[in-house]
């Protein structure tokens, strides 16, 4: 029989509009009870018995075609009730049902709610985003970090796959050091606040002024191409009604109540506060060229004053923190809100830190430096914020201003030898230091509905920031260690040095647009975005030396804490003077622009695969403005320009194995560029002659990724998810040593590597211990892991690379294994007295800190283990007490030359750097007005 295939299109094609006909509709808005009904998003509702379902969209509508019947429907989403509604459905007409979802026992009184209207900062809302996502995203919200008694948002980070925190070093992502990660805050691009660091300091963020930290590890067009461990998007706290006290106390063993050392102007109301930055300003006798100005007596008193040098000898009191939060939020007319947020936190902390503090001659087998380091650093952090939102049902606009200050003031004495010279085993260097840090970022961002359905909206954002970093009238005095008090010191040298570092960001734009458009099957809508964004980074720096100098030899030995008198008299005395002497490198500046244009299509296959294509093209024009320490004052600058194009493509899908498990995969290109410091040529000295030298001829890595993931979704609060990823970097930077002539002081400098390729796993779980027993059915196990190695290869023919030790090696900066982990304990003893107790901890592997050459191993940084205890317990509606105990077990932190020198190594011991942070006890109490 001949086959018709002209007949059979027809009949199809009738059969499907008259079923179409017959089919009727469900459809309605999701609301949450604890947000006054305010619409819920990404919320379940499903046709029970049936495969049949949708996900509300942002404004918590959601709409099913069905064959008329009678029919159960389910409304749920994670953390909340599950609801279940009968309907009856009927040919060609739309029943509608709101339903309205409680959080019940998940409610968090001072959760604050995002923009979006639904409660994003809860942990089983935050697993149903990653859920969803078909990118590899893990996200930490307010309610997780509160449970486990995170303080700032650097702390937060550390409880995500892959995420550990060094010291002073920042974050290191799947063993990726700071370099290779980036920061939005609320989806626009934010520069640092410091010269040494990639992205600003993540411990300078309160929670309170965070809603959700998402953490994504694999590339997606709308955001920098700028990374190669993750992409950091903090977005601040949106406004809901509420008004909120917090005050907090702590106590670190052998930091706090102990005899501490403080400059004698941080030892004042001012310094209290870290309000010193214009005590310490550069003298106006100096001018703003350098020129070799001598001051005289007069001159030098107006200057610093009578005891610039002196150090007061107190005792540290326990560290305090202090924040207000204060938001409000009105309903108008036609579905309009206004609100608006304010926010200030302070808080201050006493550090002690001592150990040895040692470096080696490179190529040798002796130290350089052998010196017993004595640390005690002062600290404050202020932060500001300040936010107005106005919504309709088709416009969210947002407007935040954000302001960071931090301060250290530190008194550091090193004690031992240094330029190899053993006999002389008291020599005394005292650092008085104080640094200043200035973050200010005003945003205005928000979305707008074209079309009344929402499936064509367009974002729009713009960012303008500025920084400062100030290390001003950062003095050294040395001498001969007499006793506890007394130093024994002459002019001359390096002693009575001075230096003024100032690295200002003159400013810092970025910007961003966007255009979506959703179509296709209502059901399983599909997205199409283009867009743009940019930044522009315009800063420099100024670096001025000055010199204590000699007219006559004097030896004498004094109290080393009021050594301002004797000073003092000599300066009157014409025996010593103060003389600047920078060189014509003392400044540079740089200017950097990014723009970027982008498209990105999500697009559903079926009913199990979502797909994610898209590309990025990303021109980045650098220009460095500086002069050689020849080139005379107010000479034309040199210039070192880079200009380059770079097309980033990215591919992302998601298989939906079943409703509670997905297969993911992902394949990018991304780009690194090197943090300022490693790229300015500025030599920064330490007080003990070693330094820091930027290599202006870095280039920005390549990096070429791929991630594979299984993730399964047992129930609304568990997760298991194992995962394999790789990378392929091409041009690493990595920091190493300079080879320096007879013990001239180590000089640690950065290079890029010819390739470096990574592969690794990682493992992530939330458990309910019920699985084991009833009886532990209030215990919650979480634990991830990530399991790397790494292999950079070296052509020891190329330039820079003639003192390396072998043709391959470990990356620089990467640990071969992470573990974090956490327990815990939910229990409540009256009706209105809730407790969480939660013990969490970190470990991390050894890793390279700087590539070792000329036959020295490399210096590693050992494993360092963290376990701490929190105990979060509401007392009241109004009152919340939270106890923390950090750093249990309180290990070394060390660094060490390893154990596979190729030289003989004549010193007893390789440790070169270790001190213990002290056991850490907190108390913060929260009232809510």
């Amino acid at each position: 029989m001949k086959f018709n295939l002209k007949f059979l299109f027809i009949t199809l094609f009738i059969c499907a509009v008259s079923m179409a006909q017959t089919k009727g509709t469900i459809s309605g808005v999701l609301t949450d009870k604890q947000t006054n009904n305010e619409a819920l998003p990404f919320a379940n509702v499903l046709i029970k018995g049936t495969n049949n379902s949708a996900n509300t969209d942002i404004d918590g509508k959601y709409s099913i075609n069905i064959a008329p019947g009678s029919y159960t429907v389910i409304y749920s989403f994670l953390g909340y009730e599950t609801v279940e509604a009968l309907v009856i459905v009927k040919a060609n007409e739309t029943t509608t049902i709101n339903q309205a979802l409680s959080s019940g026992s998940y409610t968090l009184k001072d959760v604050v709610v995002k923009a979006s209207s639904v409660n994003r900062e809860k942990e089983t809302a935050l697993l149903l985003d990653q859920k969803n996502a078909v990118v590899i995203k893990q996200s930490i919200g307010a309610q997780e970090m509160s449970r486990k008694g995170v303080s700032d948002v650097e702390d937060g980070l550390t409880k995500v796959t892959g995420i550990t925190k060094v010291d002073g070093r920042g974050l290191f992502i799947r063993g990726l050091e700071d370099r290779y990660n980036n920061l939005l805050v609320n989806d626009l691009q934010t520069p640092s606040n410091s010269p040494f660091k990639k992205i600003i300091p993540l411990d300078l963020f309160p929670t309170d002024i965070v809603g959700v930290l998402n953490i994504y590890k694999t590339f997606n067009p709308n955001i920098s191409g700028d990374f190669a461990g993750a992409t950091i998007n903090i977005e601040t706290t949106q406004p809901k009604n509420i008004t909120k006290l917090n005050i907090g106390f702590g106590y670190t063993t052998n930091n706090n109540l102990k005899k501490f050392l403080l400059s004698d102007d941080a030892n004042s109301t001012k310094g209290t506060f870290g309000l010193l930055g214009n005590e310490r300003a550069l003298p106006s006798a100096f001018g703003s060229v350098p020129s070799g100005t001598k001051l005289s007596p007069d001159q030098y008193h107006s200057a610093y004053g009578d005891k610039n040098w002196d150090v007061d000898q107190t005792a540290s009191p326990l560290n305090s923190s202090i924040g207000f939060l204060h938001s409000q939020k009105f309903n108008l007319e036609k579905e309009r809100s206004i609100s608006y947020i304010m926010s200030f936190n302070f808080d201050n902390k006493y550090i002690f830190r001592e150990g040895v503090d040692r470096t080696f001659n490179l190529g040798q087998g002796n130290y350089d430096n052998n010196l017993y380091n004595t640390q005690y650093a002062y600290q404050t952090t202020f932060s500001g914020l300040a936010g107005l939102k106005y919504k309709t049902n088709r416009l969210n606009l947002n407007f935040n201003t954000l302001f960071i200050q931090a301060t250290e003031s530190k008194i550091q004495d090193q004690v031992g030898y240094t330029n190899s010279l053993a006999n002389i085993t008291n020599n005394l260097i005292r650092l008085n230091q104080f640094e200043e840090s200035k973050y200010w970022n005003t945003q205005l961002f928000g979305d707008y509905k074209l079309t009344e359905d929402g499936k064509q909206t367009i974002k729009a954002g713009g960012s303008y920031v500025k920084t400062g970093f100030q290390q001003p009238d950062r003095k050294f005095i040395t001498g001969l260690k007499v006793n506890d008090t007394d130093i024994n010191m002459s002019y001359g040298g390096n002693n009575l040095n001075r230096q003024y570092l100032d690295v200002n960001g003159n400013f810092y734009f970025s910007a961003l647009a966007e255009y979506s458009i959703k179509f296709g099957n209502k059901e399983r809508l599909n997205n199409l975005t283009v867009g743009y964004n940019n930044f522009i980074n315009d800063m420099e720096s100024s670096y001025r030396f000055f010199s204590g100098r000699r007219n006559i030899e004097k030896n004498y030995t004094a109290d080393l804490g009021t050594i301002s008198k004797e000073i003092n008299q000599d300066i009157d005395n014409g025996i010593v003077y103060v003389q600047e002497e920078s060189n014509g490198d003392y400044k540079v500046k740089l200017n950097q622009f990014v723009n970027a244009g982008y498209f990105n299509l999500f697009w559903t296959f079926g009913e199990k695969w979502d797909l994610n294509a898209g590309l990025r093209a990303e021109n980045s024009t650098r220009e460095i403005k500086y002069r050689e320490q020849g080139d005379p004052f107010g000479s034309p600058y040199r210039k070192k320009t880079d200009d380059k194009l770079d097309f980033l493509p990215s591919l992302n899908t998601k298989y939906a194995l079943t409703e509670k498990s997905n297969l993911r995969g992902s394949l990018s290109k991304t780009i690194t560029r090197p943090v300022a410091m490693e790229l300015l040529p500025i030599n920064y000295i330490n007080a003990d002659a070693t330094s820091e030298s930027g290599n202006s001829n870095l280039l920005n890595s390549d990096n070429y990724n791929v991630d594979f993931k299984y993730e399964l979704f047992p129930n609304n609060k568990e997760l298991f998810a194992i995962g394999a990823f790789g990378k392929l970097i091409e041009n690493p930077i990595e920091r190493v040593f300079k080879p320096t002539a007879n013990s001239g002081g180590q000089i640690t400098t950065f290079k890029n590597s010819e390739q470096a390729v990574i592969y690794g796993a990682e493992i992530e779980m939330i458990l309910q211990l019920s699985r084991v027993s009833e009886s532990l059915s209030n215990f919650t196990f979480g634990f991830n892991t990530s399991i790397m190695s790494t292999d950079v290869k070296i052509d020891l023919t190329k330039q820079g690379n003639e003192l390396e030790n072998s043709t391959n090696r470990k990356l620089q900066g990467a640990s071969n294994w992470i573990i974090n982990t956490d327990l815990k304990y939910d229990f409540t003893l009256n009706t209105a007295w809730k407790n969480s107790m939660t013990l969490v901890y970190n470990v991390y592997g050894d890793r390279i800190f700087a590539v070792g050459s000329s036959g020295m191993d490399h210096i590693y940084e050992k494993s360092f283990s963290k376990l701490d205890f929190v105990w979060t317990s509401t007392l009241s509606k109004n009152i919340e007490l939270k106890f923390s105990a950090e750093n249990l077990i309180n290990p070394y932190y060390r660094k060490e030359l390893g154990k596979n020198s190729t030289i003989d190594i004549t010193e007893d011991s390789l440790v070169l750097r270790e001190y213990k942070k002290g056991v850490g006890f907190s108390v913060n109490i929260g009232y809510t007005f």
